[in-house]
């Protein structure tokens, strides 16, 4: 199942748009750090099984104002990681915001047409963006790589992979979307559709796909997906 966590917050500073992903970042962070385990999840360098948007309604000016409620949502597949997340960012607070309400409701199974990403999905490698260092057909591949790898490591599962995730890719951006990473360094990204295929192991991917995310850094509010049903 993927859990969306809908988490109304209060915002103590203005924040700008480009700044979400980090501010965001850093309240989950602190409110899994209440707890040793969940904090020793946080540290491990694994797949983490969430993906968190920004905040809605969007400011076209760019800048989320002090004073105003905005929400964002979380979502995950791990359903002992959403019970403890809606208990303890009930309380949870950062300089810059802090929770009102969380709601938590389970995204139905449906059989999806297509999915989206509504945040900059981020392929990492040593050489840059891209587009300059890898054909379409190698970052197509990377995307379903990834999303297979966390599958198989979050139900412990073997899959054969010789199968068809999606029949067409679109690009949504007009050029590369510059986020914003550590140490004051930023990495090109894009807002991808994928055209689901109809067989059953790229339905559950797509499904999974809804609750991590696409790409890389899910957690830090990166590929986080939009659907649309058959």
């Amino acid at each position: 199942m993927v859990f969306e966590l809908s988490t109304k917050m209060y915002l103590l500073n203005s924040i700008a748009a480009e700044e979400t992903p980090r501010k965001l970042s850093a309240l989950i962070d602190r409110t899994l750090g209440k707890k040793e385990e969940y904090l020793l999840f946080h540290r491990q360098n694994a797949y983490k099984n969430y993906s968190l948007d920004g905040f809605f309604p969007i400011e076209k000016g760019g800048i989320y104002k002090e004073g105003k409620i905005y929400i964002f949502r979380i979502r995950t597949v791990d359903k002992d990681l959403a019970e403890y997340l809606e208990k303890s960012l009930f309380t949870a607070y950062t300089n810059d915001m802090k929770v009102l309400t969380v709601a938590t409701r389970v995204i139905p199974k449906k059989h999806i047409e297509k999915i989206y990403t509504l945040t900059p999905l981020v392929i990492k490698n040593d050489y840059g963006y891209w587009r300059s260092n890898m054909s379409l057909e190698e970052y197509e591949e990377r995307i379903g790589i990834n999303l297979i790898k966390n599958y198989k490591q979050f139900y412990n599962c073997k899959l054969d992979e010789d199968f068809e995730l999606f029949t067409s890719i679109e690009f949504n951006n007009c050029k590369p979307i510059a986020v914003p990473m550590k140490n004051n360094i930023s990495l090109l990204a894009d807002k991808i559709t994928l055209h689901i295929s109809e067989n059953s192991k790229a339905q559950a991917l797509a499904y999974f796909a809804l609750g991590v995310g696409l790409g890389e850094n899910g957690p830090r509010g990166f590929g986080f997906c939009g659907y649309k049903y058959l």
